[in-house]
């Protein structure tokens, strides 16, 4: 923490928001919202650029939305930005409201079912944010997040919702909610199990359940993939000399491309090429902006 402070002094405000503020999540989003775009039959760049700008605001504003509800507990949260005295509540809670009406505005844009979900979305963010340090509720809201974030991206897509968009959506919801639970080692009623990490094999159930006895490569490869990263990042939690649950949490929410990516089966080499710098940039970013 006294690190973290140090930081925040040397490098300014910007810094500060850069650093504290989760932004290496921003390629998930960006991931969810792509395959949940594709997996629903896409459409025009145009269509996804009004979502992509869309999706990025109202997470953005999620984020300020969470420092506006820190502010009040300094003593106890002193490495957030809120929390510090570094933007005060007033400042947080309007740049806030800023960036969500600004992404409501895109997707509101994009037709009835996608404001309708918007609107959906932006209740459980601002639940979240109400109850998010108490770790039976929150990471299961967090999982919601997620699955709408699907929702929503399929909803502007060209056909609509899909059957496969929501079982996907699904699969990351479990996914989520398995390394959420993960990053309350605080926590004894919920760490010294191993429970969470069964609900990490929702896409590989999901994937076998899709492809039956006919599995490409491609999705072979993919698949052992992400078994080999949710094992590499396991092991921080139980395996390690020295256990860290936050930091495997903190490494799993990077798996959420991979995720994504086993959902479109790959998809074209181009797309691959995408998703992979995504993947890369959120373990880059990672180590300025915890994910956890």
């Amino acid at each position: 923490m006294g690190m973290i402070l140090a930081k925040r002094e040397q490098h300014g405000w910007l810094r500060s928001f850069l650093i504290l503020d989760r932004v290496s999540l921003l390629p998930t989003v960006w991931s969810n919202c792509l395959a949940g775009w594709l997996l629903s039959g896409g459409g025009r760049p145009k269509t996804f650029l009004v979502l992509w700008v869309g999706v990025t605001c109202l997470y953005l504003g999620g984020l300020m939305l969470n420092n506006a509800w820190d502010a009040p507990d300094a003593k106890h949260y002193r490495e957030r930005l809120g929390a510090a005295g570094d933007v005060p509540a007033e400042t947080a809670g309007l740049w806030s409201l800023g960036w969500c009406g600004l992404g409501a505005l895109f997707m509101v844009s994009l037709g009835t079912s996608t404001a309708v979900l918007t609107v959906v979305l932006l209740g459980c963010l601002t639940l979240y944010h109400m109850v998010y340090r108490l770790a039976i509720f929150s990471p299961v809201l967090r999982a919601i997040c997620r699955f709408l974030l699907y929702l929503l991206a399929g909803s502007a897509a060209v056909t609509g919702l899909a059957g496969l968009t929501i079982w996907s959506g699904l699969a990351l919801g479990f996914y989520v909610l398995g390394f959420s639970y993960l990053a309350y080692p605080e926590d004894a009623s919920i760490m010294r199990r191993y429970w969470p990490a069964y609900l990490l094999a929702s896409p590989f159930l999901l994937a076998w359940i899709v492809n039956g006895s006919g599995y490409r490569r491609t999705t072979l490869w993919l698949t052992l993939a992400l078994v080999a990263w949710i094992l590499w990042c396991l092991r921080l939690a139980f395996w390690a000399a020295h256990r860290n649950p936050t930091r495997a949490a903190c490494r799993l929410s990077a798996g959420i491309i991979l995720v994504d990516m086993l959902a479109l089966d790959g998809g074209s080499f181009g797309l691959g090429a995408v998703f992979a710098l995504w993947f890369v940039t959120t373990l880059v970013l990672q180590h300025f902006a915890p994910a956890s």
